[in-house]
């Protein structure tokens, strides 16, 4: 196995590109060093993009918060700014793991490894959050949610590379929040998970919303219905009772050890009236 350390996304792509074999992107590193334990897996090729100029940064300007494709989850959670502004993304991303995994792993990793169960994913759709990704033919910037397309998978081609997430300054009045059930106090996977965003107006009536459902189904779920049904309410309990009956009927699940279909279903809906009431309370609804 060949192991490069770049110093620019430009020759990280070209590593990408020339490779004939299998390759890999190293950030954190916490999901690809548990697959190279197994006996099938096969590398040819491990890029590691730490040494990157500008990806072990958050950057904050007029427009939002830049964070850069290696910056590790506990650095997400010691960023005043960026929690106080997304304090749902910032508690989603603080669940992966444990707080040694914290130290390493990644938003970024955490979306390209293309989990249906990744605490950090339903947050950053629902925050709106993109993606900006290189690659040979230049940059585009995507939303988060057009990333996983299966579990495993992504839409990204060949020696394209995830440079940041973007998220935007928060309008006044917004509020954020993600919630999960696992079957543990901590250190577990999302059996479901949901993420809600909103925004008020002066008088404490939802004007927008997303909301995104994780573990549900093969990819994260953002339910519009859902959040049309909290838009021009005060988030009362028919809307919130609304909003819970689209989320599970909304959801896609299976079957496993870890939870039924019906149990997915009615959790879902739980949790996203749990995550919208803090949301709001967040966003300074009385």
């Amino acid at each position: 196995m060949q192991y490069e350390r770049p110093g620019t996304l430009q020759d990280a792509s070209r590593l990408l590109v020339e490779t004939q074999g299998t390759a890999f992107i190293l950030a954190g590193g916490t999901d690809l060093l548990v697959r190279s334990k197994s006996d099938d897996f096969e590398a040819d090729l491990v890029v590691d993009i730490k040494s990157v100029d500008g990806l072990e940064d958050v950057r904050e300007t007029a427009a939002g918060f830049t964070i850069g494709a290696a910056v590790s989850c506990a650095e997400l959670g010691a960023h005043a700014e960026l929690k106080a502004a997304w304090p749902g993304v910032v508690e989603a991303a603080n669940l992966i793991g444990s707080a040694q995994i914290q130290s390493r792993c990644t938003i970024a990793g955490n979306l390209c490894n293309a989990s249906p169960a990744a605490d950090s994913v339903p947050a950053l759709v629902a925050a709106g959050a993109r993606a900006v990704v290189t690659g040979p033919d230049g940059t585009r910037t995507i939303p988060v949610e057009d990333v996983p397309v299966a579990p495993g998978e992504t839409s990204l081609g060949k020696a394209e590379i995830i440079a940041a997430i973007e998220l935007d300054k928060r309008p006044p009045r917004s509020g954020d929040a993600y919630l999960r059930f696992i079957p543990r106090t901590e250190m577990d996977i999302a059996v479901v998970g949901a993420g809600v965003n909103l925004t008020l107006d002066e008088a404490g009536t939802v004007k927008s919303a997303r909301v995104a459902l994780g573990a549900v189904a093969p990819t994260v779920v953002l339910v519009d219905e859902a959040a049309d049904a909290i838009v021009g309410t005060k988030l009362e309990d028919a809307a919130l009772e609304k909003l819970a009956e689209l989320c599970s009927a909304a959801c896609r699940p299976i079957d496993d050890k870890r939870g039924t279909v019906d149990f997915r279903k009615k959790v879902a809906g739980v949790l996203a009236r749990r995550a919208a009431r803090i949301a709001y309370d967040r966003a300074g609804g009385a």
